[in-house]
């Protein structure tokens, strides 16, 4: 049988399929979202929401939810385990907030049941065929197997993505050397110097020895931690093989010797230093988001960040094309725009894996950047990268430093009184911040969109401007510049 009249597939339910989801819901545009499982896991898996996945969250009013399923706030971040502060940025979320991956997909899927969208569990994608006016997709569920139509599909099936392989997108990279265990464990006994609350980097992983490496990070229930371990010279023989609980123990007995005695291993799961990129993320009417696109080894804590962001870029621009309100142009920015954040967050992590500790010429090294890490521009440098704060996307005609750039959400003033700007993209429009009803024609012009909230006030939020245009995911696209007197 084969189903017409969806306007997007999404493949997989993680983080990245569902915001994208989301996105495209507040767009009008139909949606559907097939995830193999047949139920959410429940595995906490990643932990953290960097400061600019914070802000996209708070464009769309999302914040709040996350937050009040959180554990803890983290005040710093981390770049090769050498703590990095975000107080130098202009942001309101100078810090990592502490939440599991199971709660964001839940909270997320949630918001996304509000809207009338619901994740179709235990459908598994089969293959697509496409042509230039939609995708074909099959996929099996307990009922056999059904085709749906849809004029696009985009694969966020995660590293083993079977729409990234179905495309024949290359996905070059290097292989795994190492490998790293995560578990979550429950002591009755906490080892010895492990914090009580995760409020910092600071202490939360070493080195062991020349490439191995540990770590403990309390995870808010009273006893409940996240423990990492692994050996970056070592790797097992099949990595998607199951840790058995009995390793667990054995490690943490190694690790923290007869300090600590667990009651509990929640899960465990390994990992490896595998780090590669799918060379398009747009083939035709299907496109690639979050780790179907990207794989790396998780330091600093990015990955669910960076495919949350994928998502967030993808998501105005796709539902524009559907609803016809831009052509492939728009579509096409978003591979531009979201492969080059991609490759610089495998090029960070390398560079991380690149200063541990394996000799004594890389110890000194090691020491020698963590003394340079205390400068408050190299620190400035580093927190962008791993925070997203630091993204710029790069715009073409006009220079002017605001084009770009993100909004940092700082109140601004209005004839009502003081506005927080955020709160005018909860709608996931386009958003003016203007002086004058004058440049209202212009900015819709560049906007292209009836999605369009414009609001005046008394000064926008860049020096030497009258006018701001913001996309729907918060960056500058347009600016009215104020214009120099004439002598």
């Amino acid at each position: 049988m084969d189903n017409l009249g969806t306007d997007v597939v999404v493949a997989g339910a993680g983080p990245t399929g569902l915001m994208l989801a989301h996105e495209l819901a507040l767009a009008g545009v139909d949606v559907v979202v097939l995830e193999r499982l047949p139920e959410r896991t429940g595995l906490s898996k990643a932990l953290n929401l960097q400061p600019r996945t914070a802000e996209i969250l708070e464009l769309r009013g999302l914040l709040d939810g996350a937050e009040e399923r959180s554990f803890t706030t983290v005040q710093d971040g981390h770049f090769a385990m050498i703590p990095v502060d975000y107080h130098c940025w202009d942001t309101r979320f100078p810090f990592q907030m502490g939440i599991p991956q199971a709660q964001v997909e839940e909270y997320l899927e949630e918001r996304l049941a509000a809207q009338g969208t619901k994740v179709v569990r235990g459908a598994e994608v089969i293959d697509f065929v496409q042509d230039k006016d939609s995708v074909s997709v099959r996929h099996r569920t307990d009922g056999g197997e059904t085709r749906l139509r849809a004029k696009y599909l985009v694969g966020c099936d995660g590293s083993r993505s079977v729409v990234r392989k179905g495309l024949n997108v290359d996905f070059p990279g290097v292989d795994g050397q190492g490998f790293g265990v995560v578990a979550d464990v429950l002591f009755d006994k906490i080892p010895d110097g492990a914090q009580k609350q995760w409020r910092t980097m600071r202490n939360v992983g070493e080195p062991t020895g020349a490439t191995t490496f540990k770590g403990l990070i309390p995870l808010g229930e009273p006893g409940l931690y996240r423990f990492v371990y692994g050996d970056r010279a070592s790797r097992p023989k099949d990595i998607r093989s199951a840790i058995s609980h009995e390793e667990v123990r054995q490690a943490l007995l190694d690790s923290y010797g007869e300090t600590a005695t667990v009651s509990e291993i929640r899960w465990a799961s390994q990992f490896s230093d595998a780090a590669r990129q799918a060379e398009h993320y747009r083939v035709g009417r299907v496109l690639l988001a979050g780790d179907a696109a990207h794989i790396h080894f998780p330091a600093g804590g990015q990955g669910l960040n960076l495919g949350v962001q994928d998502a967030m870029n993808l998501g105005w621009k796709l539902a524009a094309n559907v609803r016809g309100w831009a052509g492939d142009d728009l579509l096409d920015t978003y591979e531009a725009e979201r492969h080059p954040v991609g490759a610089q967050v495998l090029h960070n992590v390398a560079a991380q894996l690149g200063l541990t500790p394996r000799s004594h010429e890389s110890r000194a090294l090691r020491d020698l950047f963590a003394d340079l890490v205390t400068l408050p521009d190299v620190n400035r440098h580093l927190g962008g990268m791993v925070s997203g704060l630091g993204i710029r996307y790069t715009t073409h005609g006009t220079s002017h430093p605001a084009l770009g750039s993100r909004l940092n959400d700082q109140e601004l003033a209005t004839e009502a009184g003081p506005l927080r700007p955020s709160t005018l993209f909860h709608d996931g429009g386009f958003v003016l911040l203007t002086t004058s009803s004058a440049h209202f024609d212009a900015a819709r012009a560049h906007a292209r969109s009836p999605r369009l909230t414009t609001q005046l006030v008394t000064s926008p939020p860049w020096p030497s401007t009258d006018a701001v245009l913001y996309r729907p995911d918060g960056y500058a696209s347009w600016v009215a510049p104020t214009p120099t007197p004439a002598r």
